[in-house]
C-alpha cells in the first residue's frame, strides 16, 4: 500500500524507488523529505497505491486542496513533488500534465540595512553562530548551502567557496569576502580544539559532529540574534541572502552578476531585488527636478 511512502517503519519498494531517483539527481535531504511528505499527501487522498491513479482523481485532488483553502506556495510545493513522482518514478507523464500550478503574487522580501546585519552578526552568541550567519550574508548563500558546506569547500587561494550542494543539486562557485576569511580562521582554530572540525568534515558541525548544522537550528539563531539586536522586523535565515543581493545592485554590481552569484536559474527571480533596493531608487534623479521650471509657492501669483 502506498500509505507505506509516509510510514515510520520498513521502506517500501516504491518509497525507495523516489528516494533513489531524487538522490541520483543531486536533491537536497530537505528537498527529499518535502517530496515524499507531498506524495504521502496524495497517497492519503487516494487510499490506495499512487501507480493506480487516474487524470481524473489527480484533478479532483487539487480541486479539493483548493477548496481547503491550503496556501498557494504549499499547493504548489505539492504540484513540484508529484511531477517529479509521476515523471520519473512511475514514468507517468500523462498525469504529471495534469497538474495545474497556481500564480500568485510574489511578496517583497524583507531586507536589513547594513546597519542591522552588523547588529545582528555581533548579537551572536557564539563564534560558529557568527561565522555560519557571516556566510550566510557575505556569500548570499541559502540556509541549506550553508548547512552543507564542508572545510574543504573554502578555496581561500582564489577567495570562493565551493557550492556543491546547491538548489537543484547545481554546482556553483560563491565568493569569498576577504574579510570572511580570518573569522573562518579563527572558527577553525576553535574547532580543533573542541575535537569537532576536520579537514574533510562539515565547515559548521551540528551536535554530533558527524553531521552538518540543522538548517532549523540556524533559523533559530537568527531568530534569536535579531531579537537581542533589537530588530523589529520579521527575519530568517534567507533575509541574510535577501540582503546580500539588495546591498549588491545598490553598490551597482550587475543584475546578471548577482543571478550567478545566487545561483538563480532565472533572471526574473534576481531582478526582484530592484524593488526593494532603496538607495538605487534614491540615486536616481527625477525628470522632473531636470526641469528647473516650476514656480516656487512664493513666486506664484496668487489666485
Amino acid at each position: 500500500m502506498m500509505t507505506e511512502l509516509i510510514s515510520v517503519g520498513a521502506i517500501s519498494p516504491l518509497r525507495q524507488r523516489l528516494i533513489d531517483d531524487m538522490t541520483m539527481r543531486g536533491f537536497s535531504r530537505e528537498t527529499q523529505r518535502n517530496y515524499i511528505r507531498d506524495v504521502g499527501r496524495f497517497a492519503t487522498h487516494l487510499g490506495r497505491s499512487p501507480h493506480t491513479a487516474t487524470a481524473e482523481e489527480v484533478r479532483q485532488f487539487q480541486i479539493e486542496q483548493h477548496e481547503a483553502g491550503l496556501p498557494i506556495p504549499t499547493m504548489n510545493s505539492i504540484v513540484s513533488a508529484l511531477r517529479f513522482f509521476f515523471t520519473y518514478t512511475l514514468d507517468r507523464p500523462d498525469l504529471a500534465r495534469k497538474l495545474v500550478r497556481t500564480r500568485h503574487p510574489r511578496n517583497l522580501p524583507v531586507v536589513l540595512s547594513r546597519d542591522e546585519v552588523a547588529r545582528l552578526l555581533n548579537a551572536t552568541t557564539c563564534l560558529k553562530h557568527q561565522v555560519a550567519l557571516s556566510v550566510a550574508y557575505g556569500a548570499g548563500l541559502r540556509v541549506a548551502e550553508v548547512a552543507a558546506l564542508q572545510v574543504s569547500d573554502i578555496d581561500s587561494a582564489r577567495m570562493l567557496l565551493r557550492v556543491e550542494r546547491g538548489k537543484g543539486g547545481r554546482y556553483r562557485n560563491a565568493m569569498l569576502p576577504a574579510d570572511l576569511l580570518p573569522l573562518l580562521r579563527e572558527w577553525w582554530r576553535l574547532g580543533r580544539q573542541q575535537g569537532v572540525m576536520h579537514p574533510q568534515g562539515w565547515l559548521f558541525p551540528g551536535q554530533n559532529a558527524m553531521r552538518p548544522i540543522c538548517t532549523r537550528q540556524l533559523h533559530r539563531v537568527v531568530v534569536t540574534a535579531a531579537d537581542a539586536a533589537s530588530i523589529c522586523k520579521r527575519v530568517g535565515p534567507h533575509t541574510l541572502r535577501h540582503s546580500f543581493a539588495t546591498h549588491l545592485l545598490e553598490d551597482g554590481v550587475d543584475i546578471r552578476v548577482i543571478q550567478a552569484l545566487l545561483g538563480h536559474a532565472r533572471l526574473d527571480s534576481t531582478a526582484l531585488y530592484t524593488r526593494v533596493a532603496t538607495r538605487t531608487v534614491r540615486a536616481v534623479i527625477s525628470p522632473l527636478d531636470t526641469l528647473g521650471a516650476l514656480a516656487t509657492a512664493q513666486a506664484r501669483p496668487d489666485g
